[in-house]
């Protein structure tokens, strides 16, 4: 089943959100590699491509785990978290419509 894993950065991450960031991608492109990925990305703070020093308010993952705990604790083992760029991390199930 698809989960979409929605998480906003604590204030004033930007620094700790680039020193993760390596180990963070490596995570996803497991994923990737698995075809479990649908989609990943980070909000931009501002409504721009590239926010530079005004950085990001959060991220969003769609993938395919085998149930709700798995996604969970995948989750919670992502170097974002464990480095303190997330203040709140959900998980929740995600059911795709389009495209389909």
């Amino acid at each position: 089943m698809l989960y979409a894993i929605i998480a906003r950065d604590r204030r004033d991450s930007l620094a700790a959100r680039l020193a993760a960031r390596p180990a963070h991608l490596e995570r996803l492109r497991a994923l990737q590699e698995e075809g479990r990925l649908v989609l990943a990305g980070p909000h931009p703070a501002i409504d721009a491509e590239d926010p530079g020093e005004a950085g990001f308010s959060g991220s969003l993952v769609v993938a395919e785990f085998p149930a709700l705990e798995a996604a969970r604790a995948w989750a919670r083992a992502d170097p974002y978290v464990t480095a303190d760029v997330y203040e709140a991390v959900e998980v929740k199930p995600f059911k795709r419509v389009l495209p389909a």
